[in-house]
């Protein structure tokens, strides 16, 4: 009876995870676009993960699947452990959302900087492309390392190839803008280039400050949202660490019946309060990644 428990439950956290994230078995028509990378697919690359879909989805049902055994070893009651495995199949996919964003607003925040580094080399007499090589040497650190390999691609397949590169690998709307701009400047050239990548790092820096200003807004109410979902499983967790009247109510029909109800509750309003909170996030005009998955 416990291994068909445990079979019903891993099914459940893979289907679970999959709806969270998204990843499972679907129709759905092409965009009329050239695709080259799906939405998902971009978002782990934004992440920094070397990861397909999938992979991502079966590693974070893995863990899910294994948090339940855990606890069903600490507290002895399968429906219990259910929702907090659930929970925690979720956690790779809050860490690394966590550090996708990280990464994107780290080089968000550099490329003014890197924009007013790339106008001083250029007034100094450096070509376009020897300017941009030098973010890789004396750039914001985030610039740096996007940027590491661009020297030797420049000098392999061409300047505006190699942007092309940093561009997808960045993934970034922000970079696509202006990446597109350093790729019109070299295409054209001209005496008008530092004054178009000093109006460029003005507008950077106002789209910065507005989006620090809404992340601030939002930070505390998305820590006090998930702060209510989590704590009352935790409390659950420790009354039922030990043998006793608790464990034996949540071991019983009625037991069961509160935990699923609780679990719909808390499922719908973890679902609500993330679509609410929520960012919008920004297409990508000049990127190549905006298809949908067909599988």
């Amino acid at each position: 009876m416990r291994f068909v428990a445990a079979l019903s439950t891993a099914g459940f956290v893979v289907l679970a995870v999959g709806l969270y994230t998204n990843v499972i078995p679907r129709h759905r028509t092409r965009r009329t676009s050239a695709p080259q990378v799906s939405l998902r697919q971009q978002w782990l690359i934004q992440a920094g993960l070397d990861l397909t879909p999938q992979q991502f989805v079966l590693a974070s049902a893995a863990a899910g699947v294994l948090a339940f055994f855990l606890l069903f070893l600490i507290t002895g009651v399968a429906t219990v452990s259910i929702a907090p495995a659930v929970l925690l199949a979720f956690v790779p996919r809050i860490y690394f959302g966590r550090v996708r964003e990280r990464r994107m607003t780290e080089v968000q925040r550099a490329w003014p900087d890197g924009l007013r580094d790339l106008v001083a080399s250029i007034s100094s007499g450096m070509s376009l492309q020897r300017a941009v090589e030098q973010l890789a040497v004396s750039g914001p650190a985030a610039l740096r390392t996007a940027f590491a390999r661009f020297s030797f691609l420049a000098r392999t397949v061409g300047m505006v190839p190699a942007l092309e590169v940093v561009k997808e690998e960045l993934a970034d709307p922000t970079s696509d803008r202006v990446i597109e701009v350093l790729i019109l400047a070299h295409e054209r050239g001209g005496m008008i280039v530092p004054e178009i990548l000093r109006d460029l790092a003005a507008a950077t820096t106002r789209d910065q400050w507005t989006l620090e200003e809404i992340q601030t807004q939002q930070l505390e109410q998305k820590i006090n949202s998930r702060a209510v979902f989590v704590l009352p499983w935790l409390v659950l967790i420790a009354i039922t660490l030990q043998e006793g009247p608790f464990r034996e109510f949540y071991r019983s029909g009625a037991g069961v019946f509160v935990v699923v109800v609780g679990a719909l509750l808390s499922g719908f309003g973890m679902w609500l309060v993330t679509r609410l909170v929520e960012d919008t996030p920004e297409i990508r005009v000049f990127g190549g990644s905006a298809r949908e998955d067909v599988v």
